[in-house]
């Protein structure tokens, strides 16, 4: 019987750390955490965990809902956490995307004037 208890505590620790290691997948320049099947992940996909997505300021796609199973079984913990706690750590994580001016050059010579949020510096044609 005791055996038996302590399977069951193990197993119950173990779900719980794989439910908070969940992974999910971000784009370059979203702002949305996806599952790996999603249809917006087609031309860039980046690996981050749950938590991790969380703290950065992304948000559950609407399309492929990645967490729908893990919200609702963690909204009760997290209704014991203060509003003014939330708050102040959704001012200081999120993520903050800024375009900036393609450094192309176009057929001309010139630079490129599109603007863009990619991290290399350059727009879809470039």
């Amino acid at each position: 019987m005791k055996a038996l208890k302590i399977l069951l505590i193990t197993l119950f620790f173990t779900f719980s750390l794989n439910v908070s290691a969940q992974t999910v997948y971000t784009t370059k320049t979203g702002e949305k955490y996806h599952k790996s099947t999603c249809r917006y992940l087609k031309y860039s996909k980046k690996e981050i965990t749950l938590k991790k997505a969380k703290e950065l300021g992304y948000a559950a796609c609407k399309v492929c809902k990645p967490t729908q199973k893990v919200d609702n079984s963690s909204t009760s913990t997290k209704s014991n956490v203060s509003s003014s706690t939330q708050q102040k750590s959704s001012q200081t994580t999120s993520k903050k995307t800024v375009a900036t001016q393609c450094i192309g050059k176009t057929k001309s010579g010139s630079r490129c004037k599109r603007m863009t949020k990619a991290a290399n510096g350059r727009c879809y044609q470039h």
